[in-house]
């Protein structure tokens, strides 16, 4: 079953938009990660930024499995009244699109998936998870203040700035925005891949953008993609990871607005 996610809409500037582009994020982000790349895609198409369930202001949920977000991406689309869209995801969000595509391929008129591929994984955020679990909340008033805490655990400034983009502090009162207990409970649902049906596949336009610093889509998964994306074509983006919306913004944007331009839709 679907839920209604929350979504942020950036209307086209330009009097003719083409198909509308969704935008999926990854494994604890926000549909605010991904505001100034919407910005630069609504100057030819509406564009819609994603809360995926139980994440940002999107609701709860105790099912957290790529089918249910595939449905919840569908609902997106025709709640919007699009009769297909351009869908682009970003690790779990990449997961999601592909799932989509996989089982409703009527809605999609291309598929970008970035930096992920259709295989299980044994990376997992459980030490990050735990982390933001037994933070205390009831002692923070500043993001200062559990920034400094989490410091002891995970060192590296940019993932703490990361997560603590998920922290909500109001009238001296701090929240968690994703449901942690969930996340960290389907942690082998996210970071794993059940095989789609016999014989699914997405004929559609389809690009796989990695980051070249990264190892998330290397050569020993191309035939997996390829089997069930045969138009699948391949962008690697130099000088980033994993998070390459964030690390190299310009390449990553000019490579997908490319490939959109090129399905003429």
């Amino acid at each position: 079953m679907s839920v209604f996610l929350h979504t942020s809409r950036v209307e086209a500037t330009t009097e003719t938009p083409g198909v509308p582009l969704i935008i999926a994020h990854g494994l604890l982000g926000q549909s605010r990660n991904f505001g100034t790349l919407a910005r630069g895609f609504a100057e030819k198409r509406n564009v819609i930024s994603i809360d995926m369930r139980n994440h940002g202001d999107s609701p709860w949920h105790e099912v957290m499995d790529y089918d249910a977000m595939a449905e919840d991406l569908a609902a997106v689309i025709e709640i919007h009244g699009a009769e297909h869209a351009h869908v682009l995801g970003h690790s779990m969000g990449g997961k999601a699109a592909m799932r989509l595509a996989l089982r409703r391929p009527e809605l999609l008129a291309s598929l970008v998936v970035a930096d992920i591929a259709p295989v299980a994984y044994d990376h997992e955020y459980n030490k990050e998870i735990n982390a933001m679990q037994t933070l205390g909340l009831e002692a923070i008033s500043r993001r200062s203040q559990a920034d400094q805490i989490l410091r002891a655990v995970i060192p590296q400034a940019s993932m703490r700035a990361f997560l603590l983009q998920n922290l909500s502090i109001k009238d001296g009162s701090a929240r968690w925005k994703p449901n942690l207990d969930v996340l960290a409970e389907s942690m082998e649902a996210i970071t794993g891949w059940l095989p789609p049906p016999a014989g699914a596949r997405y004929d559609g336009p389809t690009l796989f953008v990695k980051g070249a610093d990264s190892t998330y889509v290397l050569t020993q998964h191309e035939s997996t993609i390829s089997e069930l994306f045969p138009a699948v074509e391949y962008t690697s983006i130099a000088g980033a990871g994993h998070w390459l919306h964030a690390e190299r913004p310009k390449p990553f944007f000019e490579k997908i607005d490319a490939f959109l331009d090129k399905t003429g839709h």
